[in-house]
């Protein structure tokens, strides 16, 4: 008997340990959707130029829009059921999981050993990062779509009861609310005290980051889901107006706009004077940041939910074909790989996640899937 507790004891400690030569993973002490809270969808880690293999790989139970959030040490997930997870970041065992009365499709934020997340059930979550016990829980009017952005002590997220709320980190009491007059399904980037989001009102924003006023707006055709990247003074957005704006991050004045031909639901990332946006029509543009000039193109073969991402000279893309991940030549579009990582037409709208040399990516069939 002594002899089969040993053992037991011993195999437990097996699976705890990271995979046999994986070199355990070095994460950032924070994590934001878009990676950084100007959004331009940009990691500071060596690109993954060939065909990679799953490192490995967690299951969940139901559909999954949310992307990796990683940091010390750890993976946050949620998924449709209503549950987020955190995952051992080197072994993919889980470490506790949340569980919500609806869908999460928010992506979380951690700051300073909490983790920030919105949940279809209205509400707004602080949860401690270590052990997944509620700090607080604060109520909107709607489901909260969109992923929040931890600046300076506030918390910035939206809710489809059309407004965008600002939320003390520390106990989540409301600093301020900002009232549009259609669902806010963006998330926000916060630079220089000012606060960017999009809105179903068919208007991009720019509020002071303390007050909420107004600085500035500007009228799209239609629907603004995407979320604003702004780079260099210049604030990046698509609307499903089939228009990609590049605004005056001062004062919104359109410095250009470029018709790709398809709705823009998707996030665009920018990178050395490159913004790589696509519709819904499945078209990958480069364009270059300074005229909306397109420098080239790349058919992902069906629809794109998911936002790209960039490390290195490699732009990371994914389409509802056979969740198909591919790899472009950032300078060229050349395809460098590219991998199924889960069944057809599966909706997906989790962003590549590139942390360490590894790729993190969820999906609705496979589950969490990390790549080296």
């Amino acid at each position: 008997m002594l002899n089969r507790i040993i053992i037991l004891l011993l195999m437990s400690s097996l699976l705890s340990m990271p995979i046999v030569g994986q070199e355990t993973i070095n994460t950032p002490d924070t994590s934001n959707f878009r990676n950084t809270p100007n959004n331009r969808g940009v990691y500071d880690t060596d690109p993954i130029q060939e065909l990679p293999e799953i490192l490995w790989q967690f299951p969940l139970s139901r559909p999954v829009r949310t992307t990796a959030a990683v940091a010390a040490g750890k993976v946050y997930i949620g998924n449709e059921a209503g549950t987020l997870y955190a995952i051992d970041a080197n072994s993919g065992e889980e470490i506790w999981q949340f569980d919500t009365d609806e869908p999460i499709v928010s992506t979380a934020s951690i700051m300073e050993g909490v983790l920030y997340v919105g949940g279809l059930d209205r509400s707004v979550y602080a949860l401690d990062a270590e052990s997944g016990e509620v700090i607080w829980q604060t109520e909107t009017e709607g489901q909260v779509y969109s992923s929040p952005m931890v600046v300076d002590g506030a918390v910035y997220i939206g809710s489809r009861d059309d407004s965008l709320y600002a939320l003390d980190a520390a106990d989540g009491s409301i600093l301020w609310q900002f009232e549009s007059d259609g669902e806010i399904w963006s998330s926000p980037a916060v630079v220089e005290g000012l606060v960017y989001i999009g809105s179903r009102d068919k208007h991009i924003y720019a509020l002071d980051a303390i007050t909420g006023d107004i600085i500035w707006q500007v009228e799209t055709g239609r629907f603004v889901d995407a979320s604003p990247a702004v780079v260099a003074g210049v604030v990046y957005m698509g609307s499903r107006d089939n228009t990609f704006y590049a605004l005056d991050a001062t004062t919104g004045d359109i410095i250009w706009q470029v018709d790709i031909g398809s709705e823009i639901y998707a996030s665009a990332a920018i990178h050395d004077g490159r913004a790589f946006v696509f519709g819904l029509d499945g078209l990958l543009f480069a364009l270059d940041t300074a005229t909306g000039e397109t420098l080239w193109e790349y058919d992902l073969g069906s629809p794109a939910y998911s936002s790209p991402s960039i490390a290195g000279d490699v732009v990371y893309a994914l389409s509802e074909a056979d969740g198909l991940l591919f790899a472009l030549d950032v300078e060229t579009g050349d395809l460098l790989w590219e991998v199924m990582t889960g069944r057809a037409w599966d909706f997906r709208s989790a962003a590549p996640v590139l942390i360490d040399g590894r790729l993190f990516i969820s999906s609705n069939s496979e589950g969490l899937l990390v790549y080296e």
